[in-house]
């Protein structure tokens, strides 16, 4: 499906594992909607001697009650501190500060138990490309230091910026290489907007994010798009329909596709159709 891996992206492997050794904490950012998609394998080459978080960012377009079991499945399974946040709103991400300010109390009573003087605590922010790495860094320096953007992979470059007396954060270009092996995982990925779009068809896309929402819920699409849906039709039909009604149609009346396709990725990308999850966590860890 995706045939995609910016130079950027192993630019970032070497300056993730030159810089590791000086990193206290590693907050790993996902996209709420997509936890398991959005998580790559990576992660477990850094994450040695590091404390850890897990930000399940864009909650506030994602299924409250699949949030918090995902929230619940990873404080099981991998025993670390997670939260879930809508990065870019200050207010909600003072517990990620929280957490922030206790790893660094027990880091420097570790320090001063051996004599030496307490620093500033040294923190790295990871994730796959357009999971809000960005913007969960402006709400925690208060200002617009990293660039953010909507295209996945926008941030360039190193920086090192300091957030008050006790936090550094190292800012990497920031990604984390997604999983595209598996064609689900790639599909959603493009669904949520982590792989641009020029990198893959969105009328096949379209078509797979037609058909998870379906079976999460058949009405979700009717009733946002004001189509009547027959149970049966394909989602072949479903984009026509969904073309037809908001007028993307060329001359002779043939509807375009394409064009139907990118509105429909654009409107769930925003939230507009829903706070709609994508996933959820195994049975069996719920």
């Amino acid at each position: 499906m995706v045939n995609w891996y910016p130079g950027h992206m192993a630019r970032t492997k070497k300056i993730l594992k030159k810089n590791i050794n000086l990193i206290d904490l590693v907050i790993e950012v996902l996209d709420a909607r997509i936890p398991a998609s959005s998580r790559t394998g990576e992660i477990d080459d850094y994450l040695v001697n590091n404390e850890h978080i897990i930000v399940l960012n864009k909650r506030d377009i994602a299924d409250k009650s699949i949030t918090e079991n995902w929230l619940k499945h990873y404080k099981k399974k991998e025993q670390v501190s997670i939260i879930a946040v809508n990065a870019l709103q200050k207010s909600k991400i003072r517990g990620i500060e929280n957490i922030i300010n206790e790893i660094s109390r027990e880091i420097n009573n570790k320090l001063q138990t051996k004599g030496r003087e307490a620093r500033s605590v040294r923190v790295m922010v990871v994730g796959i490309p357009n999971v809000g790495k960005s913007a969960l860094i402006n709400s925690l320096i208060g200002k617009g230091m990293a660039k953010t953007g909507n295209k996945a992979g926008i941030t360039r470059g190193k920086q090192w910026i300091k957030i008050g007396n006790k936090i550094e954060l190292l800012d990497t270009p920031g990604i984390l290489s997604p999983d595209l092996e598996d064609e689900d995982k790639a599909y959603k990925l493009a669904i949520t907007g982590a792989i641009n779009m020029k990198h893959y068809d969105p009328e096949i896309a379209a078509y797979k994010f037609i058909d998870y929402i379906r079976k999460i819920n058949p009405e979700i699409l009717a009733d946002y798009y004001n189509i009547d849906i027959n149970p049966t039709e394909h989602s072949y039909d479903v984009l026509s329909l969904i073309a037809k009604r908001r007028g993307c149609l060329m001359s002779g009346g043939k509807v375009d596709r394409i064009r139907a396709a990118k509105i429909i990725l654009n409107d769930y990308q925003k939230g507009k159709i829903g706070s709609i999850s994508l996933e959820i966590p195994p049975n069996e860890e719920i």
